[in-house]
């Protein structure tokens, strides 16, 4: 795990006067070191390599603790979690790329992109907590697989 990046997880949370548990610190690096989104369910059996008694309450209260604080984004459409590349910022909009073939999610932050989301936002005085565009499809490597495969 990165050093640097659970150095700048605890950095934030101490500025910010809350308090990052164990478990909390532990389910964020579960979430970072796996290479596609993870499911509350995935991320539990994880923790009980290191943790036997640790019960779902337990993931979903470090989950709702790191989705408040903008360390990670929920994948509303299959239900699992991934790093925020905005690390600890609680409001921004973000743009997934979801590999329907291997799972991988690639979080983009595009500017223009950005500026028309905030300006229809402003446009209708909407006070929005949380913005994520999800996109759907086949990565670079998974069409590359099976060009090779025909």
């Amino acid at each position: 795990m990165n050093q640097q990046l659970i150095q700048q997880l605890e950095d934030i949370c101490s500025s910010r006067g809350i308090r990052l548990t164990p478990q909390r610190r532990r389910v964020f690096e579960l979430i970072c070191e796996n290479k596609k989104a993870s499911s509350a369910y995935e991320l539990l059996e994880q923790l009980k390599v290191s943790e036997p008694q640790a019960k779902p309450p337990t993931v979903y209260r470090a989950l709702d603790f790191l989705l408040e604080q903008g360390f990670i984004h929920r994948v509303e459409s299959t239900n699992s979690f991934v790093s925020c590349c905005s690390f600890g910022e609680q409001k921004h909009f973000s743009h997934l790329l979801i590999c329907d073939k291997c799972g991988n999610v690639v979080e983009l932050q595009d500017d223009i992109l950005i500026a028309l989301l905030n300006n229809n936002v402003d446009k209708y005085g909407f006070q929005f907590s949380n913005h994520v565009i999800e996109s759907h499809g086949i990565c670079q490597t998974c069409s590359s697989l099976e060009e090779q495969d025909k």
